[in-house]
């Protein structure tokens, strides 16, 4: 497993019963977690300067609590980069602080290719990657089918001092773009996804990762440049293995050289040592 461990602004504190006890900055959230199924005891009484806490409803979704009084909304920086912080509905903040693994990856990859990079994010949510490839030296295409997510995405990027660099933000559906763009004859030294397990694009179009991910791997192969770099596809999916990664590069590169690595991702938990799995990546690093 790789970890996101080299966080100054973000940490797991503790972790039980179905919760963790996260640091962002100086605001201190409680949240659900699956995969949390151990009993440290009652994290609400251990920890007194707890900020918010999500519950979840019996019928489903759930709502914060603010416990102190607490900010609307803060910045957080990982190394060079800086984002944008809220409480979302559905537990969520903006940013999933694991992903500092691939940042960290692409970020390297992209400084050392020697050449101008092109880079396709699709899925692309708030922009952690898209402002980790800027950052780099790369231009971006960032697609996402929400208005309000590309708004958010906007922010990181000119959060980052980024504005000035190469970046287009694209609403629409991922599948219907990336089909446009093989049209256009427009290519991509790299390419990274972040698919949902379901979700709608920008005109309701219904996305199902079971039945989706696989065509549109397989229209993505036709985007890649004479000299591609890297494709990068994660995953949160429950019940896929890192192995179902591999074996969609083994299906539609076989006309590529390259090397396939796939593994578990996750953040370290300060109190009892333990680590909390935070999904899967599986990359596609191509022979120079």
């Amino acid at each position: 497993m790789k970890l996101a461990d080299s966080w100054k602004d973000y940490e797991i504190i503790d972790s039980s019963l179905g919760m963790k006890l996260e640091r962002w900055g100086d605001i201190y959230l409680l949240r659900p977690d699956p995969q949390v199924i151990w009993d440290r005891g009652d994290l609400l009484k251990r920890y007194p300067n707890i900020h918010a806490c999500y519950y979840r409803s019996n019928k489903g979704g759930g709502h914060w609590e603010n416990l102190k009084k607490t900010k609307d909304s803060w910045n957080i920086h990982y190394k060079n980069l800086t984002f944008h912080i809220k409480q979302m509905g559905f537990k969520h903040t903006g940013l999933f602080p694991e992903q500092a693994v691939n940042w960290d990856f692409m970020m390297e990859k992209i400084k050392n290719a020697g050449r101008p990079i092109k880079v396709l994010n699709l899925f692309a949510y708030t922009g952690g990657a898209s402002v980790a490839c800027l950052s780099a030296g790369a231009s971006v295409v960032h697609v996402d089918s929400s208005r309000g997510m590309i708004e958010w995405a906007k922010e990181n990027v000119k959060l980052s001092g980024l504005e000035n660099r190469p970046i287009r933000f694209i609403v629409d559906d991922v599948v219907k773009f990336v089909k446009r763009e093989i049209r256009r004859g427009n290519h991509y030294d790299v390419i990274i996804m972040d698919p949902p397990s379901y979700g709608r694009g920008a005109n309701g179009e219904v996305w199902d990762i079971e039945k989706d991910l696989d065509p549109l791997i397989s229209l993505c192969t036709e985007l890649l440049s004479e000299h591609p770099l890297f494709f990068l596809i994660n995953s949160y999916t429950a019940g896929f293995s890192k192995e179902v990664l591999a074996n969609l590069y083994k299906v539609h590169f076989t006309h590529f050289s390259g090397t396939i690595e796939t593994e578990e991702i996750g953040l370290p938990i300060k109190e009892g040592n333990l680590v909390l799995p935070c999904g899967i990546y599986g990359r596609y690093i191509f022979d120079e």
